[in-house]
């Protein structure tokens, strides 16, 4: 009888270590789960803020870069540099 016993004993230790193991290893899945969604999570907000950056970059140049520059004239009506021919004389040539 003594036989059967550590065999029952050894069965339901190994049982028991089983069902530790499983739960330890469940537990390391989710974590590093977890860990990848917030990385995930921070590298999408991370793109959009740097979509944010590169368009308020673009609304804050776009008239001033692109006009003076196709054009080479100065579009600063307050600049002391304003050439006021030539600026309705480009305007002329665009209608």
């Amino acid at each position: 009888m003594s036989s059967k016993s550590g065999v029952n004993v050894l069965r339901y230790s190994v049982l028991g270590l089983g069902i530790f193991y499983g739960f330890s290893h469940q537990r390391s899945i989710n974590a590093a789960q977890k860990a990848a969604e917030t990385q995930r999570e921070y590298e999408h907000k991370q793109q959009l803020i740097n979509k944010a950056k590169e368009a308020y970059a673009k609304s804050k140049q776009p008239a001033a870069a692109s006009t003076s520059a196709t054009s080479g004239l100065n579009q600063d009506l307050n600049s002391p540099n304003f050439d006021l021919e030539a600026f309705f004389e480009a305007l002329m040539k665009q209608k």
